[in-house]
């Protein structure tokens, strides 16, 4: 079996490779692995990902995004080599430092790094593309919307119900995530989302924001990354800094003239997004959890789960549909 020291010798000589160090690192909820290689003075990122070796360069996505983003003048890890019939990518190594680590130091510090980073998502919100390429010929359309809500329904809620919900139940689930995906489906207002923006997937280097894990980009809502950032399983803000911060996205928008909505509407469509990726959130992490025994994600149930009350109790469109999944997954 091929072992990740193995790899090092298609990106660097003999001499160099008795000098490098090789340390595991842990992942998110992914196929690809990590590892970082240090030397004396230096460090790299080696990422292998065996879905690079059935797919051409032009067609993989990290190779397409990496490179759209990078030109746009996004920071983004640069790509110093790769391997596609290995399945290898050696990654400029931006430090372990998260955004999510932020939020235990100084205040003023941290809302300053989120303004970067939405700076940034507008920043990516604002490239535009041939829809016939990647990534604009991927959106969230209604496959990719009912797709999430079926899959935290088989995940999650099942899971929960030991042994499923009636029938009953699960066919006005269904009928209430149609519901909510045509809400959703305004391809007028659609731009380029990361598709995971949160604050485990920035790196701070420098003082400033790096993205990262971006292969999955699509047009969307605006809201969408906006919802990732600022309803985070990961990090609850207090809500007088959500608010500004969802403030500071929309005007910036409006500024960049990438969107025609009123606030009103925005804020509307932001708590209908925001329902529709906690409840992804929670089926991804039930699956990790119960599924695949990554019992690291448990503890992010809760506080994505906790997100479901205001939704329901500012839009009579989410009621009946949260409280299905709050009577499910609440307690015990």
């Amino acid at each position: 079996m091929t072992s990740p020291q193995d790899y090092l010798c298609f990106f660097f000589s003999d001499p160099e490779l008795s000098a490098l160090h090789i340390e595991p690192i842990a992942g998110e909820a992914s196929s690809r692995t990590y590892y970082r290689i240090l030397s004396r003075d230096k460090s790299w990122i080696l990422c292998i990902d065996k879905d690079f070796t059935a797919c051409p360069a032009d067609q993989y996505p990290f190779l397409v995004v990496q490179q759209l983003l990078s030109t746009s003048s996004v920071p983004v890890p640069a790509i110093m080599g790769s391997n596609r019939q290995k399945g290898l990518f050696l990654l400029e190594d931006c430090g372990d430092t998260i955004l999510q680590d932020t939020l235990s130091h100084d205040g003023k510090s941290a809302a300053r790094l989120y303004r970067k980073t939405i700076d940034i998502m507008v920043a990516i919100q604002s490239i535009q593309g041939d829809s016939k390429h990647l990534p604009f010929n991927r959106s969230f359309d209604e496959s990719k919307l009912m797709f999430e809500f079926t899959f935290f329904l088989e995940h999650a809620l099942r899971h929960k119900a030991s042994g499923g919900l009636t029938e009953k139940t699960s066919g006005i689930l269904l009928r209430e995530f149609r519901a909510i995906t045509q809400l959703l489906l305004q391809e007028e207002h659609f731009v380029l989302n990361h598709r995971d923006y949160h604050s485990r997937n920035i790196l701070v280097m420098n003082g400033n924001p790096v993205i990262i894990d971006f292969q999955d980009a699509r047009m969307g809502l605006p809201q969408y990354d906006a919802v990732s950032l600022l309803r985070d399983s990961y990090v609850t803000l207090d809500e007088s800094f959500f608010s500004e911060m969802q403030h500071y996205h929309y005007h910036l928008l409006r500024e960049k003239k990438r969107t025609t909505m009123s606030y009103d509407e925005y804020l509307y469509l932001f708590d209908i997004m925001a329902f529709q990726r906690n409840v992804k959130a929670l089926g991804t992490f039930f699956n990790q959890t119960y599924y695949l025994g990554r019992k690291q994600f448990e503890q992010y149930i809760p506080s994505t789960l906790a997100y479901i009350p205001g939704y329901m109790s500012r839009r009579k469109e989410l009621a009946t549909a949260g409280e299905i999944i709050l009577n499910t997954l609440s307690g015990p």
